[in-house]
């Protein structure tokens, strides 16, 4: 503590937080982040003695560091996996790609020939609703489902199996997507990752995944 006698309370209102990373301070890159998140948003409220996260103000923030945290968990309890946010190309019968959108995964954990694509959602809304029938968010399922079938194509001559996954962000609605479709010889997978728990039973969910997946001796 005698390190920081001299180290004054910041103004939260007055941050500067276009920060320049570089070798010397890009560890501190991911906790600036979190901090910037729950200055701006990310506050914790008591509600019936439990804590809960209020609404974040910035959706897509909010998804980045879900996705991160999902991507970096593989990264370190997982060694023996290829964990990566990849691109996958375009598999095109005449090689004409002006205009094609990047398709790029959140995150591709490979292992022994087998890869699975999760695509991470964190929504307000896990389902969407259309003449008072919950179902899957059609764009979501479309996105995958094409990422699974280009990345299938591109390792066709090669000893492998594809599959996907939707992994939503749980939320407080009675209805919580948990289902696997075979769809063109693919597994197509939707689950939900309950975050309203203590951290060790977050990481039970996340390791079950990986086992289903690549079996235990990942």
């Amino acid at each position: 503590m005698v390190y920081f006698d001299d180290v004054d309370t910041l103004d939260a209102h007055h941050i500067n937080w276009d920060i320049q990373y570089n070798r010397n301070n890009q560890t501190y890159r991911m906790l600036i982040s979190v901090c910037y998140l729950v200055i701006k948003g990310l506050l914790q409220t008591q509600s019936d003695g439990s804590t809960k996260l209020m609404d974040f103000l910035d959706e897509q923030r909010m998804c980045r560091l879900y996705e991160k945290f999902i991507l970096e968990y593989y990264r370190r309890e997982f060694p023996r996996l290829s964990a990566s946010a990849a691109q996958i190309p375009w598999q095109l019968d005449d090689g004409e790609n002006e205009f094609l959108p990047v398709m790029q995964s959140d995150i591709m954990l490979s292992y022994q020939g087998k890869t699975l694509i999760i695509d991470a959602k964190y929504y307000e809304n896990t389902m969407q609703v259309q003449f008072n029938k919950r179902t899957i968010h059609s764009a979501n399922l479309y996105q995958i489902f094409t990422y699974v079938k280009n990345k299938e194509v591109q390792l066709q001559g090669q000893d492998h199996k594809v599959s996907g996954m939707l992994l939503y962000a749980g939320t407080d609605e009675e209805l919580q997507p948990d289902n696997s479709y075979q769809m063109s010889g693919n597994k197509i997978s939707v689950r939900t990752l309950d975050l309203n728990q203590e951290f060790p039973e977050i990481a039970k969910q996340l390791d079950h995944i990986a086992v289903e997946h690549f079996g235990g001796d990942v």
